[in-house]
């Protein structure tokens, strides 16, 4: 087994060289926020009566509760002067709270304050419960408590001791955070071929997350002698489930179809880009790829706006509904105004169009006229309900599963029903809607069998499962998926272009379904779907032409 290590206690040097915190991404799940409850006062003292420390604790100086608030808050917040400052040891306080957090890779702690109480010798103590995320690893808790000692100038500061930062820290004893070498996973498809960074470039963002035989990363936080070194006990272990063993991982993937999805990223055009695709019976993941090949996986981990791959989710609610038919005319002008001026792409106009012809020629103006047909918060109510989206959903490796906020205007709520606004979604989330469209039950996706289900969802009904069905194949056959109209199969599409910000490309999108996989990519300032993303998917499919097995 091979480890890396770090210490901390006074007197540490520098954090070693090989720590790295995890850089910033895009979709990623949000982060740890620190939950101790603060109310400012000038000075940055805090004022009592607020959280733990309620109208009961009145009997205790006030100031001391404060104390200890702000204490905890500048300690999560890694203000360490500023903590030092509150404490009757300053200079060893912060050197301590320092090589903590750093030398054990902590970032961004919840610290957590209990009630106050009063000690026999006239000190009060309050206990605190310390939430430490180990950057990659998980969360190391534990529970400690701050003595606060009175000053003589009648203000309370916390009575420094090394057993405060955590209990078993001490002047003899320290602690070591040691990292198991888990760079090398080995992961093969569902046939058990061999998957490797190497022979599959774009895999590599997700090869990684795979570390540890499935377990994920691995590693424990020592306790040890300041002298030796020994270790004395274990403070906290981190790796999943079969951790430690040297299993392969066999994943859900196919070869077939992750070669392909290869080569199909070539098509981007060295724009940044990722597809995915699965199968629609039981949402496995078949082929997951990005451009470029190094960096996050913004297939699952992404958050882009889907733009009109939307309309199939919206055209659900308008059909669960009864708001519309395929056949039902709604006009489709070239502007539309709702506090600002939405258009079509390239200002295309059907006047008379039906609805069918709304989607294919994926007019917004039409579909945000609609906008009144459905209640504030109804376009994330069946997005959560039938599609899943924005539900928890255990994958197999980390990912950001959607979100549907509430418009908070008309302006947001006409830009949602294209799928812009607030609606975020990826590559892995489109192409479980369009799974979901064309079979009308949602099945989480995985890419590792096995994988918690905590997602509850109900099935379309059959009639709007078969407009949808029709209307997607209609995108394709006379509508903005014609890129896709040469190929083999009964495939229905939607198109999608997503505005990004003033002055940049738009993203373009394109999903699709045949027989029993459904596909989704994405191409940043791509401009349109069909003219980006629309190769990659017509490379896909067409090397890879019939079902998986």
């Amino acid at each position: 087994m091979t480890h890396l290590s770090s210490t901390h206690g006074p007197g540490l040097g520098p954090a070693p060289s090989y720590r790295r915190r995890p850089p910033r991404r895009t979709g990623r799940k949000a982060a740890v926020a620190v939950t101790v409850v603060l109310a400012a006062l000038a000075g940055g003292a805090y004022a009592a009566g607020i959280g733990p420390f309620g109208q009961d604790d009145e009997p205790l100086d006030p100031a001391a509760a404060a104390q200890a608030r702000a204490f905890l808050a500048d300690w999560a917040g890694d203000r360490f002067d500023g903590a030092a400052a509150r404490t009757t040891s300053p200079v060893t306080a912060r050197q301590v709270l320092r090589s903590f957090t750093s030398g054990l890779d902590i970032s961004r702690p919840r610290l957590t304050a209990a009630r106050a109480a009063r000690t026999g010798d006239g000190a009060v103590r309050v206990p605190f419960t310390a939430k430490m995320p180990v950057s990659g690893l998980g969360t190391w808790t534990y529970t400690s408590q701050l003595p606060l000692r009175k000053q003589e100038n009648g203000g309370w500061k916390v009575d420094w001791k090394l057993s405060l930062v955590h209990p078993h820290l001490s002047e003899s004893a320290k602690f070591r955070l040691e990292r198991e070498d888990t760079s090398a996973p080995k992961v093969t498809d569902r046939a058990g071929t061999s998957l490797t960074g190497d022979a599959y470039p774009s895999l590599q963002a997700v090869l990684a997350q795979f570390a540890g035989g499935g377990g994920g990363p691995r590693g424990a936080i020592r306790l040890v002698d300041r002298v030796t070194g020994d270790v004395e006990g274990t403070e906290a272990r981190f790796g999943g489930k079969g951790a430690g063993s040297d299993k392969p991982v066999t994943t859900t993937l196919d070869a077939s179809w992750q070669a392909a999805a290869e080569k199909a990223m070539a098509r981007a055009d060295g724009k940044n880009a990722s597809l995915v695709a699965l199968r629609v019976d039981n949402g496995e993941v078949l082929a997951m790829a990005n451009s470029p090949a190094t960096g996050f996986n913004r297939a699952v981990s992404g958050t882009y706006a889907p733009g009109s791959t939307w309309k199939i989710v919206t055209s659900s609610a308008l059909l669960l509904k009864g708001a519309v038919t395929q056949d039902t005319v709604v006009d489709c002008p070239k502007h539309l105004v709702v506090g600002k001026e939405f258009h079509n792409v390239e200002t295309s106009e059907f006047p008379g169009a039906t609805f069918r012809k709304d989607f294919t020629e994926s007019c917004n103006t039409a579909f945000i006229s609609l906008r009144g047909k459905l209640g504030g918060s109804e376009l994330g109510d069946v997005a959560r309900t039938y599609f899943g989206v924005g539900q928890e959903w255990h994958v197999g490796v980390p990912s950001y599963d959607g979100s549907v906020p509430v418009p908070k205007d008309e302006t947001e709520k006409a830009a949602s029903m294209i799928g812009q606004g607030r609606v975020q979604a990826n590559p892995l989330i489109m192409a479980s809607v369009t799974a979901t469209a064309a079979s009308g039950t949602f099945h989480q996706p995985v890419i590792v069998r096995g994988a918690e289900n905590t997602t509850q969802t109900r099935p379309l009904p059959g009639s709007v499962v078969t407009q949808l069905r029709s209307m997607m194949r209609a995108t394709v056959t006379e509508g903005t998926a014609r890129v896709l109209a040469d190929l083999p199969g009964e495939i229905g599409a939607k198109t999608g272009t997503a505005e990004v910000s003033e002055g940049e490309p738009n993203n373009g999108w394109l999903v699709a379904r045949r027989g029993n996989v459904a596909v989704a990519c994405v191409v940043e300032q791509g401009v349109t779907g069909g003219g980006s993303a629309g190769p990659v998917l017509h490379s896909l499919l067409s090397a890879v032409p019939g079902d998986p097995s």
